[in-house]
């Protein structure tokens, strides 16, 4: 709705000034259209989320109020003594013909995958931190030889991460630091990296977006009313794809790196799926079962909506973008990542814990946050204790208290 009222506000849709007025309005009063999952394609924009929006402005359709109430939209304007619309030409069209719906969900995206990926960046510290893994590979002087700027902030973040690790100090004494470490946990930089950027360049596509009018037919700066295929999604649809690409290839090494805690033939001397008694307790087995899981499900996800066009309007609308059906599994993806970063950070918290040694500045701020108790119990019940640290990730807690870990260090988490 809000995107929707930039572009009526930009004077080039032909509507009055009172209809943007009532969009403000609704905004303002907490009042939210009860929008339906289905039935945009993503071209002519997303015209059935967007007519749901319309309908609440002239008083129709349903709507849920600031106080979580699903009312019937006339009422809930007159409670708040807003005045429905009594729409005239053009008027109609001008407030379903849009990306707002797609471009809403990307910015939205954007915003997490830009906490997650440095979550992504400290978990897999915190696994290299339990698996004694080779901090040197991420020394900004290796990262220059190949300077994507994804990977360079991505190897900082995890090798200032692992500074002051006397885990892996006593084990590079002892001879025991590989000299090279798998590729889950040597080429992290390159892949959260990659995906770093990935994400800089749909950012960029929906800046462009967020400064656009997108409305068929348009006015133009000496009043012409033209028509235009400027309500295509497919900017955004490409990049909604890319990024659910970016997630899952992010998941599935955060899952290889759990994997390795777990398996006593990788895992540097770490008992059996970290389970106190190895051959009777199961320890974290099933929890990377649940991200296998997840991860199995983003692969299937990361299958590109946008290819998919199919032909509508009797043959008027014979290509569309299915940007929203993009946008709609990527925002599923992204709650997929969370609980698979939450997994990784739970294993490696509890493979820290079993080490002797101590870890890094920014690890120990981490495993007393997630695994604050000394010993490692019995096999327990393991689905409150995912969603417990899946609760930290989505609140941000968890990333927030990695930054001030940081800082004390006198590094900042990029």
């Amino acid at each position: 709705m809000l995107l929707r009222l930039a572009t009526l506000a930009s004077g080039r849709t032909g509507v009055r000034a009172e209809v943007a007025a009532v969009y403000a309005d609704l905004l303002n009063a907490g009042i939210t259209p009860a929008v339906r999952e289905y039935g945009s394609l993503g071209c002519s924009g997303d015209l059935a989320p967007l007519a749901h929006c319309a309908l609440a402005v002239i008083g129709e359709g349903d709507v849920f109020t600031r106080d979580g109430r699903h009312l019937p939209a006339a009422q809930a304007l007159a409670e708040c003594g807003i005045t429905p619309v009594q729409l005239r030409e053009k008027e109609g069209l001008a407030l379903i013909n849009g990306t707002d719906g797609m471009l809403g969900m990307l910015v939205l995206a954007g915003e997490d995958l830009h906490h997650l990926l440095s979550l992504a960046d400290v978990a897999t510290s915190l696994s290299l931190e339990a698996l004694r893994g080779n901090d040197r590979v991420f020394a900004a002087d290796l990262q220059r030889v190949r300077p994507h700027r994804g990977q360079s902030d991505s190897a900082a973040n995890i090798f200032h991460a692992l500074q002051g690790s006397e885990i892996i100090a006593a084990a590079r004494a002892a001879g025991k630091v590989r000299v090279q470490d798998a590729y889950s946990l040597r080429c992290a930089p390159q892949v959260n990296g990659a995906a770093r950027d990935t994400l800089e360049h749909a950012c960029a596509v929906a800046d462009v977006e967020l400064n656009s009018v997108v409305d068929n037919p348009v006015l133009t700066d000496d009043d012409r009313l033209e028509s235009n295929g400027n309500f295509h999604g497919a900017p955004l649809a490409y990049v909604l794809d890319f990024l659910a690409i970016v997630v899952a290839d992010v998941a599935s090494m955060a899952e290889r790196r759990t994997d390795r805690i777990l398996d006593p033939a990788r895992n540097g001397g770490l008992n059996a799926f970290l389970a106190a008694d190895p051959g009777t307790d199961s320890g974290l087995m099933i929890a990377q079962y649940t991200q296998a899981a997840i991860v199995s499900e983003l692969k299937r996800l990361a299958s590109p909506a946008s290819v998919d066009s199919i032909p509508t309007s009797a043959m008027q609308e014979d290509h569309v973008s299915m940007g929203w059906s993009a946008a709609r599994k990527l925002r599923r993806s992204i709650d997929g990542l969370e609980r698979v970063l939450a997994v990784e950070i739970l294993t490696a918290c509890r493979g820290i814990r079993l080490r002797e040694e101590k870890p890094g500045r920014v690890a120990a701020q981490i495993v007393s946050l997630i695994s604050p108790e000394a010993v490692i119990g019995a096999d327990e019940f393991l689905s409150p204790e995912i969603e417990r640290v899946v609760a930290l990730v989505k609140s941000g807690q968890l990333l927030s208290s990695a930054q001030e870990a940081y800082r004390e260090t006198g590094s900042e988490l990029r």
